[in-house]
């Protein structure tokens, strides 16, 4: 094992920090031979106070799950983002367009475009996700059905665009008009949920490095989303992550795309400002 073990009831009381964090591995992640990731930095000044360095959630991984990030012909994901560009590239809604239509090029006109995200939409006079960043197009531009959520066809979106920007560094802003949607979703970063009274920083925080049940917990990391995970052989979306660990919590979960889930993506996304964008990633 890479990691130091703990039992799942020590994990799941989570009272008081472990006194002793394993570090992740050393390994460095270079995909297809050429695009080098920054899976080790230091920690953005926000996080000056918690820790010191932050690590993609790739470096908490078994040799094996690595492994399969590593060329894009073993990385599940990338089916993905193929279809991804099927849907890129169809026509739909009464304006008869496709995203092809207004942005051409996906890879040219992509590029940095996850890095940023969740970013302030001036014209909407909100705080968008990427996911609401795609809907926004397909209802105001294409005339078109938006996404539900966490479909298939947003996942595989998210995908396609995620994978222009690979390699390049998360910088998503936390100040001007996104700080008091950055400030709520760091207020639920630190709310105990559920019957087991978990917070997110008590397991990714406090206990990173360490084992709950047969996995291990990183510091949480959402530069490699949308992730396919083993654990259920699909692309996962950030909000059905989240969701899922609020249930896990035995809690009241909030649903993708709401105002919660959208303040907690801003927050947990600049915690990892300077990791390299990852998606698709693979994980347990």
């Amino acid at each position: 094992m890479k990691f130091k073990a703990m039992t799942a009831v020590a994990a799941l009381l989570l009272s008081v920090p472990a006194v002793t964090l394993a570090d992740p591995d050393g390994d460095s992640l270079v995909i297809n031979g050429e695009i080098e990731m920054i899976t080790e930095t230091a920690a953005p000044a926000h996080l000056s106070d918690a820790m010191d360095t932050i690590y993609s959630g790739w470096r908490f991984r078994e040799d094996e799950t690595q492994a399969l990030q590593l060329d894009d012909f073993d990385n599940p994901g990338m089916i993905f983002a193929d279809l991804g560009l099927d849907q890129w590239n169809k026509v739909e809604g009464e304006a008869g367009k496709s995203c092809a239509s207004c942005h051409d090029d996906v890879a040219e006109s992509m590029k940095g475009v996850r890095a940023t995200y969740p970013k302030w939409n001036e014209t909407a006079g909100e705080v968008r996700t990427l996911a609401m960043q795609i809907n926004g197009c397909r209802t105001e531009n294409m005339k078109a059905e938006p996404y539900k959520y966490t479909s298939g066809e947003m996942t595989n979106m998210e995908a396609l665009i995620s994978v222009q920007s690979r390699g390049m560094p998360v910088d998503v802003a936390i100040d001007g008009p996104v700080q008091a949607t950055w400030e709520a979703g760091k207020e639920m970063y630190y709310t105990r949920f559920g019957q087991l009274e978990l917070s997110c920083a008590n397991c990714h925080e406090q206990n990173y490095g360490n084992m709950i049940r047969a996995d291990h917990l990183s510091q949480g990391q959402i530069n490699g989303f949308p992730t396919y995970r083993l654990k259920n052989a699909k692309l996962n979306q950030v909000h059905d992550r989240f969701k899922g660990c609020i249930r896990d919590t035995r809690g009241h979960t909030f649903d993708p795309g709401s105002p919660e889930f959208v303040a907690l993506e801003l927050y947990v996304a600049s915690r990892g400002n300077g990791l390299s964008v990852e998606g698709p990633s693979v994980r347990n």
